[in-house]
């Protein structure tokens, strides 16, 4: 959705940001923008002089004005914008320019028509596990309420730090052009991870799908208990199986408590527990206590299983060499306290 503007220019288009301190959302805004054609060779200008980037085509994160055609910008104080009505966290400017562009970037990305389901449903999810995140940390919403006390310190390590780690310290000369190639540095990393992640759910989570379909409407072929799915390979099932069973309205006395998925042909099988939800540590059923911890052959004669590899000391998961030793594991564990 390009200013008006630039229809009558021909590209390279300019795009507009600030100048000094860069934060992840206008870098990754920047990277964003220059994944479509029109912005692929785009000039940036960095600065916070209103004539300057008024003359440019599109402008983010400065000027206090959005108007979904060439503003871009959050912070002004009647700005309330979410990315749908879904979600509660207010848009910084990469949420901005993900919510107008990204159709067009995740179709032009994958192939696939603008407006298919497929389409629709990386950009939601895409959303929902990295856009938001960084909405809300320039927006300074903080993920937990706030009388929750963290076990660790995890701020250095988000990806939100590092791009903010590029910029140069309060010691430190740096000349603006340096600031600016610094600022194009962060726009590359943080701009590489977000085609990362549209790339794994494009092409690798959604194709999925099906598969989880499949072995949730299966199930009961496997085992008449209907708590045990079975996947050749090891595929991204969690989020599937928690939409899934919401979707379907399979009450809690009916759901899948294992989930056995082959290594690789040759290699050995696993067994998973499924979470209490698709990003809890809680297993619905975890492994039994007396497997846990244990290897190999003190595993076969702890479990009466021939094949024994491993079962991890939380319980979560566990191996055998072959499908039938491990579905013996799933069966016993059924039926184990």
């Amino acid at each position: 959705m390009a200013s008006p503007a630039n229809k009558l220019k021909s590209p390279p288009f300019t795009i507009g940001t600030h100048n000094g301190h860069f934060h992840a959302d206008e870098a990754l805004a920047v990277y964003m923008l220059r994944l479509l054609p029109e912005y692929q060779d785009s000039l940036l200008v960095r600065s916070r002089e209103p004539e300057l980037l008024e003359a440019c085509d599109i402008i983010v994160d400065v000027q206090g004005q959005y108007d979904g055609t060439k503003h871009f910008d959050h912070h002004q104080h009647t700005f309330s914008e979410t990315f749908s009505p879904d979600f509660n966290t207010k848009l910084s400017s990469a949420g901005l320019i993900y919510k107008h562009f990204a159709p067009r970037i995740i179709s032009q990305r994958l192939k696939l028509p603008e407006h298919s389901p497929a389409v629709t449903t990386v950009l939601n999810q895409l959303y929902r596990d990295f856009i938001e995140a960084l909405d809300a940390n320039d927006n300074g919403i903080s993920a937990y309420p706030a009388d929750v006390k963290p076990s660790f310190n995890a701020k250095g390590v988000t990806l939100a730090s590092v791009v903010g780690g590029l910029n140069p310290a309060w010691n430190e000369e740096c000349s603006d052009e340096q600031h600016d190639a610094r600022f194009v540095k962060a726009s590359n990393l943080i701009g590489e991870v977000f085609v990362n992640k549209l790339d794994y759910y494009g092409k690798a989570w959604l194709p999925a799908r099906d598969f989880v379909i499949s072995a949730l409407q299966n199930r009961k072929s496997i085992h008449s208990s209907g708590k045990i799915m079975v996947f050749e390979t090891s595929i991204p099932w969690k989020d599937h199986l928690s939409t899934l069973e919401d979707e379907l309205g399979i009450p809690d006395e009916e759901k899948p408590l294992y989930v056995l998925y082959g290594e690789g042909p040759g290699k050995n099988w696993r067994i998973q527990a499924v979470p209490v939800s698709k990003d809890s540590f809680v297993s619905r059923k975890p492994l039994p206590e007396v497997w846990r911890g244990v290897r190999d052959e003190k595993l076969s004669e702890i479990s009466g299983i021939d094949g024994g590899v491993f079962v991890h000391a939380s319980g979560f998961v566990g191996g055998n060499k072959t499908y039938e030793g491990v579905f013996k594991m799933a069966e016993k564990a059924l039926d184990m306290a």
